[in-house]
């Protein structure tokens, strides 16, 4: 720590292990048991959780890569026992997009030269593999995947429990315990590893499956099948929150392969 600058205005728990060559802002919070690498930045207005791990190179905290930044007070927050690999960015938020905070959640993976752009809202259990792009006002809820080298449009959503191949292009809504990919990104079928390890029992996986069958392969539109699916399917959580992502998506869900190939 003694090649390291700290300003001794941040908050930095006792037991945080700081390597050499760190820079530590001010307005800097720390939360106890997480280890900085040598070579990490970190500017003014980060909050940092508990046993958090931060690997060299990374930068945290930076202004937002957005022209309608003005030099406004913004933040970045970072959940518990998140681990943020080699040269990773997380920019903080923008008072233009009314959020002004770029957030992350618990238990995330961020592997190396992740981008994370402005405002921001990752869940918990995330991991972004190396090399994946999130443009500004990016939403990724709880237990998404995204492959290495992946680019997310800005405003986008990801829905949990979501697997996202390498070397995707996310331009529409991703909606939850799918499996997507390709350049643009299709619907592939569901998550069906990823919920048997989560636990997700079997006859959660198949009711799943049965939603996305008639929402993607029944020749219903949208709105049609969004219907069938309220009316004649029993209410349970995966079913709530399959409709509620449908419902709110303002960029539109992707479309299956199969349509995707046909129609282009």
């Amino acid at each position: 720590m003694m090649s390291s600058n700290i300003s001794p205005k941040a908050k930095i728990a006792e037991d945080v292990v700081i390597g050499p060559n760190c820079y530590v802002e001010e307005n800097v919070e720390i939360g106890s048991g997480t280890i900085l690498e040598p070579n990490v930045v970190i500017y003014n207005y980060t909050k940092i959780g508990k046993n958090c791990h931060i690997f060299p190179g990374a930068v945290l905290g930076a202004i937002p890569q957005d022209k309608k930044y003005d030099g406004e007070i913004t933040y970045l927050e970072i959940g518990d026992h998140t681990t943020i690999r080699e040269c990773v960015t997380l920019n903080r938020g923008t008072a233009a997009s009314g959020k002004k905070i770029t957030k992350i959640g618990d238990n995330c993976l961020f592997m190396s030269y992740v981008h994370v752009a402005h405002d921001c809202k990752i869940g918990d259990n995330v991991i972004l593999t190396s090399y994946v792009g999130l443009a500004g006002e990016t939403d990724v809820d709880d237990w998404a995947i995204i492959g290495g080298a992946s680019a997310v449009h800005q405003f986008s959503k990801i829905g949990a429990h979501c697997m996202i191949s390498g070397g995707s292009m996310v331009s529409k809504d991703i909606p939850p315990y799918s499996l997507a990919g390709h350049r643009p990104s299709v619907y592939c079928g569901i998550n069906i590893v990823g919920l048997r390890r989560r636990n997700f029992s079997r006859e959660q996986i198949d009711r799943i499956k049965s939603i996305y069958n008639i929402l993607y392969y029944s020749g219903m539109n949208r709105s049609d099948a969004c219907k069938v699916i309220e009316n004649e399917f029993e209410e349970t959580q995966e079913k709530r929150v399959i409709l509620d992502f449908i419902k709110n998506s303002k960029r539109g869900i992707i479309k299956c392969e199969s349509s995707f190939t046909a129609e282009e």
